[in-house]
């Protein structure tokens, strides 16, 4: 069986959250287990750490990792930390599946001056552009300050990051009616048509 590492999963369980298995069906299979990291104890994770500090997580022993809406919380001199860490973990035929808000999307709203109106909803609630660039107010203001946002990234920053951070291939997507952003990163190299696959496996 094969191991992906759920980077700030949060208190809900990946095979337990249909709506997050369905929309990610490629960790959704039998073959993988999910291993559970968080900087909060209080979603009781499998391993508590940050992203900037794995030292729980012992070198090349899972397979994948996914990142949904972590990145973002750092500031930007932590990012390449986190993604040595990121690489350090995975095996060598390993990859990362990483999302993130879009702020290309996210501030075309702020230039419409609808910074604090209804982008979307969310399971949390209605998310503003506001919330998307600073942190869910909601959470920050019942005192969960994990959930600040320090950096921010637009598609290109973010493959070009990726690339920068050691990852051997990159593809990302947008999603401007989302407002997201998603990337999947190779350890190794590999050709195109394989990581295209990959990315349709693993892209929502």
């Amino acid at each position: 069986m094969k191991t992906f590492l759920h980077v700030g999963c949060g208190p809900i369980r990946f095979d337990s959250n249909t709506q997050q298995a369905q929309r990610i069906k490629g960790f959704a299979g039998q073959e993988w287990q999910e291993l559970r990291l968080d900087i909060n104890p209080q979603v009781k994770p499998d391993v508590s750490g940050s992203m900037t500090d794995m030292s729980a997580v012992a070198t090349g022993s899972v397979d994948a990792i996914y990142s949904s809406h972590n990145i973002e919380h750092l500031y930007p001199h932590e990012v390449p930390v986190a993604l040595a860490e990121f690489r350090r973990v995975l095996r060598g035929e390993g990859f990362l599946v990483i999302a993130c808000p879009d702020l290309q999307s996210v501030c075309a709203l702020v230039a419409e001056d609808k910074l604090t109106e209804t982008a979307w909803d969310s399971p949390a609630g209605p998310i503003a552009p506001l919330d998307a660039i600073y942190g869910l107010r909601t959470a920050m203001g019942a005192g969960n300050l994990f959930m600040a946002h320090r950096c921010g990234f637009t598609l290109k920053v973010l493959l070009g990051t990726l690339q920068a951070g050691g990852f051997a291939k990159v593809v990302g997507r947008r999603r401007p009616q989302a407002f997201d952003l998603w990337a999947v990163a190779t350890v190794a190299e590999m050709d195109d048509a394989e990581l295209k696959e990959l990315a349709r496996k693993f892209f929502p």
